[in-house]
This record gives C-alpha cells, sequence and structure tokens, in this order.
C-alpha cells in the first residue's frame, strides 16, 4: 500500500461508478483511486482528470500490473464480472464486485474459490444492505418488536432512466433484464432483514414494453423461508410513479418503509402494534460509504465485507431460482453455495 493508503483501481467507468463509487472510496481517508480503465476511452480519461494522481490505462491488463493498485472495484456488465475477478485475484488484488456477481452459480462459485486461495477479500456492491432503514428495521425484528415474522413484502418496482435504457433491456447476454438488475437486490434484502435463508420460490414475469426480445421488464414472486414465513417481491422497469418499500408483518406488529429501496439515503419505518405508531429514529447516511468502509476494514483485517461472496452467491441463487420458475411455472428449490460442485 502506497503511502498507508489502498490504492483502488477502477474497472468500469459507468454510471454508479462516477455517481457515487469515486467519491465513496476518496471518502475513505485511508484510501485513494489511482487507476482507471473503461472500454470507453473518454470515459477512463474524464474520471483520471477530475480524480488527481489517477492513471488512465489502456487494459485492464495494464491496470492489474499497476504496483499502485491494491484493490479493484468492478462495475462492468454482468458477463464480465466472473472472468475479471479472476484475473485481478490472480495479481493479487483485493475485489469488489458489482452485483450480480456473475452470470451462473458456477462461476460464482469459482470466484469464491479464486479469491480464497489467493488470500485476497470478495465482496460484492449489495449496497442497500447498508442502509439505515433496513439496519432499523433488521434490529426491530431481531429484539422482537413485530413477534415472529410470519409475511413480508418487497416493492421495487421503479422506472429505468432513458440513460440507462441501454444493455439492461436489450442484451441478455449481458445479464439484461429486471431479474438480475433488480431482483437480486431484494434477494440480499431480505436475507439481511430475517437474517435467514430462503428455501423455494414461485413467480412470474411480464414484458410490459421496454424490454427487448428474450428479457423481462417486470416480475413478482413469493419466496418460502423455513420457518414458515412467506415473502412477495415485485420488480420493474416500467414503474413511474409507484415508489418503493418494504413491509415486515409479525405476530405482535408490522414495520411499514416508504421510500428505502433507492440509492439515496432515504426514507422511513414505521412500527405499527396495538400501541399503535411509532416512527423509527434513523440516522441515515451514504450507503456506498458504508460499503467501501466495511471493504476496506476487511482489507485491513478488521471485519468482513458488508456482503460477502457468500452473500453475493446466495443472491444470485434465489435470483436465478426465480428465473427458473418463471420458465418453468413450478416451485422451484434454491440452491446453496456448495450443494453442487
Amino acid at each position: 500500500m502506497s503511502g498507508g493508503k489502498i490504492g483502488w483501481g477502477l474497472i468500469g467507468a459507468g454510471t454508479v461508478a462516477r455517481e457515487w463509487m469515486i467519491d465513496a472510496i476518496q471518502a475513505q481517508g485511508s484510501c485513494e483511486v489511482v487507476s482507471v480503465y473503461d472500454i470507453d476511452r473518454q470515459r477512463s480519461e474524464q474520471v483520471a482528470r477530475d480524480r488527481s494522481g489517477a492513471r488512465a490505462e489502456e487494459s485492464v491488463e495494464a491496470l492489474l500490473a499497476n504496483d499502485a493498485v491494491d484493490a479493484v472495484y468492478i462495475s462492468t456488465t454482468n458477463e464480465t464480472h466472473a472472468p475479471l475477478t479472476e484475473a485481478a485475484a490472480a495479481a493479487g488484488k483485493h475485489v469488489l464486485c458489482e452485483k450480480p456477481m456473475a452470470m451462473n452459480l458456477a462461476d460464482a462459485r469459482r470466484m469464491i474459490l479464486v479469491c480464497e486461495q489467493a488470500g485476497v477479500i470478495l465482496g460484492i456492491n449489495h449496497h442497500l444492505r447498508n442502509a439505515a432503514t433496513h439496519h432499523a428495521m433488521r434490529q426491530a425484528i431481531q429484539e422482537g418488536r413485530i413477534g415472529k415474522p410470519v409475511a413480508g413484502r418487497v416493492f421495487h418496482a421503479v422506472y429505468l432512466p432513458a440513460h440507462l435504457q441501454t444493455w439492461r433491456v436489450k442484451n441478455p447476454g449481458a445479464g439484461g433484464g429486471a431479474i438480475l438488475d433488480i431482483t437480486v437486490h431484494n434477494a440480499d434484502t431480505i436475507r439481511f432483514l430475517f437474517d435467514e435463508e430462503p428455501e423455494e420460490v414461485v413467480a412470474m414475469v411480464q414484458t410490459a414494453g421496454m424490454a427487448g426480445s428474450g428479457l423481462e421488464d417486470g416480475v413478482m414472486s413469493v419466496v418460502g423461508f423455513g420457518s414458515g414465513l412467506i415473502v412477495q417481491m415485485h420488480e420493474g422497469f416500467t414503474v413511474k410513479y409507484g415508489g418503493t418499500g418494504l413491509e415486515v408483518h409479525g405476530t405482535e406488529g408490522s414495520l411499514i418503509a416508504r421510500d428505502v429501496m433507492t440509492q439515496q439515503p432515504v426514507g422511513t419505518v414505521t412500527l405499527r402494534t396495538e400501541d399503535g405508531e411509532t416512527e423509527l429514529a434513523i440516522e441515515h447516511q451514504n450507503l456506498y460509504e458504508r460499503s467501501v468502509r466495511r471493504f476496506v476494514e476487511a482489507v485491513q483485517g478488521r471485519g468482513a465485507p458488508a456482503a460477502s461472496g457468500d452473500d453475493g452467491f446466495r443472491s444470485l441463487a434465489l435470483s436465478l431460482a426465480v428465473r427458473e420458475a418463471t420458465e418453468t411455472g413450478r416451485r422451484v428449490t434454491i440452491e446453496r453455495p456448495w450443494a453442487t460442485q
């Protein structure tokens, strides 16, 4: 680590990287962005100009060969996550990868394994589990404030902005579609909230006018847990005015969260019991800064990433089970990380 700081290389300089992650990395006193590569050379050069000391690289190989790079943030299209993670691990770089971590479970398993073998940290950037609203809900559930959870609902159907209506709605090969773009968020969210692994799912998809051939722009599913808990999830690209939210209903109360499935540090959580309604105290903070901070602490040997490779695998497994359920019309069992070699 140069000068005691963790040097970051950006592989991909798209919307999330430029609008959120660069600032989140720079906000850590122990970090600096030193290298960037994007298939759009002008975008790499723009980031390098905006970030003093960063170098625009000609290739991924050049970035990984840069001795100043200790960790990489991967935010390329989904089908490239696995090979880029493997290359970074082989170069001895720690990896924070965007979700979904891979296109299939075999690749996800291999990503976890190669990082373990190389002795580098693998984190998956599931930013929503870093929301203060989600932490407050998880704590309330664990404290028994709603009794035993029996049902939940996630509504995360939004309108995809025009500048993002590219590969997400046009390219199945790049991992487009609402399932790999949004369902994977909700899969991680419900795992985090309930601290329990889902077991099975049923689902249906729709094409409501935005997605191209072979892709879905809306999906609804019902997820079952071993405890008897059931959770309904709704994701989509074509809902302009619905807002987002979470509901958790227990034997003794309910938690109602609004405007919380978002990159912004916003939203409210209301607790409803026989005593009436109480709004939970929320200390909002930047979701991406918390994600990077937890990853940096893991690199420094002080804990684990907010979402580990195992977390990334499990959210992907649920998402792919949703896809299988839509294709087969059957109830699908969710695969575990090491269930199949």
